[in-house]
């Protein structure tokens, strides 16, 4: 694993999302209430709209085109319930945020 430094723990706070880009690949980072930070595609498996431009409410993600929702502690889909976001592996070291991007595909679910 190649791990990159993805933002800093002061860029986040728990219970909100934040985008941040590395190599070209969008990614979604959420801080579930009571809950770790998690690294997720950041565009929608439906129509690749930019999740950050939905709503988390500290644990559910809802995309703003067509309100396709998430578990944001799981990624996995509610509605509909046959979909998910591909999640990303991530580390804190002191005040960094690292994420590896390598061989994590962006997930795409039917239309």
């Amino acid at each position: 694993m190649a791990f990159e430094k993805l933002c800093e723990l002061d860029d986040l706070w728990e219970g909100e999302m934040e985008s941040f880009e590395i190599r070209g690949v969008e990614i979604l980072v959420v801080w579930p209430t009571d809950g770790e930070i998690i690294a997720y595609q950041g565009l929608c498996p439906h129509q690749d709209i930019p999740l950050a431009e939905g709503k988390f409410d500290g644990k559910t993600l809802i995309c703003r085109a067509h309100s396709w929702t998430f578990d944001g502690c799981s990624g996995v889909g509610i509605n509909p319930s046959d979909c998910c976001l591909a999640r990303y592996p991530i580390k804190v070291v002191g005040n960094d945020v690292l994420v590896d991007i390598d061989g994590v595909k962006p997930m795409f679910a039917h239309s």
